[in-house]
């Protein structure tokens, strides 16, 4: 049973004076969409009953398919903490129905909730989640437009005065924590005006509601400081990009499958099926996970971020990390996911990968525990380290290629999202770069 019921929603709603509640979901480019309603509709979005037209969203459906119902979870109810002032808005996030009361197929959320089902199948009952998103503040301009201009001098870890962005980040915690988060860990990153805040693991569609909910708090609170916050993975040549680390356990009955006191680093024949199944699939799932032509520019030797497919528990290079931490936090640490990625996309194709390594008893191949960035390509191939794919082109081959991607996906999310990339890249690949006119115009 949940924390809240239909009838608490209305009454808190009344105590706490919401003006406006915003009906959210996701669509499959990972973008929140909002239907804003005023509370005098909540009873009515409460019994399921609030419509809007799916052919306004794209990748969703055609117009004569149009009419899509909303399924608040009550769960995630909240409300804002910075509208106070300004007559309080309240979120529900939602999954979407069919006119016919089926979930939608192409509903990220209803999507990952297909495939948890499956994990119960064999004989998991949750899919844990902690993710660690990055995230670039730049200045605004006096126009209120993004500039290039970054806010601070800092470095990894450093405190003020050096880092105006210190006071933003400060602020958005605390709105977090306002909201029901459990922030675990909140710093500078590496680049001057990067920034990461970790929270603590929940099972699979409560982490995605999460990290959907941070980015929004995130960008809202940067503004009200005169800052722009973007997720971009690299917005500039030279420093470290922002990545989204997906930290995953599999849990059975309370008790963490990955976890084995006799086993080889403490860890069970489950976990070790579970990463030669997600190493595996590396190449088909990294389309999801790093859905971007920027992503590629992050996925670069040299800058932490990882571009080889291997795993160890001791080096930071490698794709899957195993953080040392044993018993309850035994977990993998998937470190290519970026936060342009779809949330519930990533957690469901990562799901499945893993899933389909456990059913067919995969063995990963050996840990590679030496920095694999100071290898040339024939030291990688005799330790049998390949690359990921190196831009969205070559990641979109390698997805239509994998069958149970495509299956973690469904037809109608495979499809859409391969037709939106396809324009992305091929818009990308016929622009002229400044790169190009600043090479070659005075050359030829």
């Amino acid at each position: 049973m949940g924390m809240f019921t239909k009838e608490s929603i209305i009454q808190l709603a009344e105590e706490q004076n919401v003006k406006f509640v915003r009906l959210q979901f996701t669509d499959i480019l990972g973008t929140v969409k909002n239907v804003e309603i005023p509370i005098s509709q909540l009873g009515k979005a409460l019994d399921n009953k609030m419509m809007f037209d799916g052919s306004s969203i794209n990748g969703f459906v055609r117009i004569e398919e149009s009419d899509m119902y909303l399924y608040p979870d009550l769960d995630t109810w909240v409300i804002f903490p910075w509208t106070a002032k300004k007559g309080k808005v309240a979120r529900l996030i939602c999954d979407v129905y069919n006119s016919d009361l089926k979930p939608f197929a192409g509903d990220p959320r209803s999507n990952l909730k297909r495939v948890l089902k499956e994990m119960e199948g064999f004989g998991f009952t949750q899919f844990n989640l902690g993710p660690e998103p990055e995230f670039f503040l730049f200045k605004l301009d006096d126009n209120g437009k993004p500039t290039l201009e970054l806010n601070d001098n800092g470095g990894y870890f450093d405190l003020a005065p050096t880092d105006l962005g210190e006071n933003c980040r400060r602020d958005i915690v605390l709105e977090l924590e306002e909201m029901g988060f459990e922030i675990e860990a909140s710093h500078h990153e590496e680049a001057p005006g990067q920034h990461e805040i970790d929270f603590k693991y929940a099972d699979a569609i409560a982490a995605c509601d999460q990290i959907q909910t941070f980015k929004l708090v995130v960008k809202t609170i940067a503004r009200n400081h005169g800052l722009h916050a973007t997720f971009m993975p690299k917005p500039l040549f030279g420093v470290a990009g922002s990545g989204m680390h997906f930290n995953m356990s599999l849990f059975k009955n309370g008790q963490n499958a990955f976890f084995e006191e006799s086993g080889k680093l403490h860890l069970s024949e489950t976990a070790y099926q579970f990463m030669a199944g997600v190493l595996e699939h590396a190449p088909g799932f990294t389309a999801i996970t790093n859905p971007t032509v920027n992503s590629y520019k992050r996925l670069v030797p040299g800058y932490e971020a990882p571009c080889y497919i291997a795993w160890s528990a001791q080096n930071r290079s490698p794709l899957v990390r195993i953080p040392s931490s044993r018993g309850l936090s035994t977990r993998l640490e998937v470190r290519s996911v970026d936060p342009t990625a779809n949330p519930y996309l990533s957690m469901a194709v990562l799901l499945k990968a893993g899933l389909s390594g456990i059913e067919q008893g995969l063995t990963p191949p050996p840990s590679v525990d030496k920095n694999i960035y100071n290898m040339n390509k024939r030291e990688r191939r005799e330790e049998g380290v390949f690359d990921l794919p190196a831009n969205l082109y070559e990641a979109l081959e390698q997805l239509k290629q994998d069958e149970i991607i495509k299956a973690a996906l469904g037809n109608h999310i495979f499809d859409n999202f391969i037709e939106t990339k396809e324009v992305e890249w091929e818009r990308f690949r016929t622009q002229v770069h400044p790169w190009e006119r600043e090479q070659y115009m005075t050359l030829y």
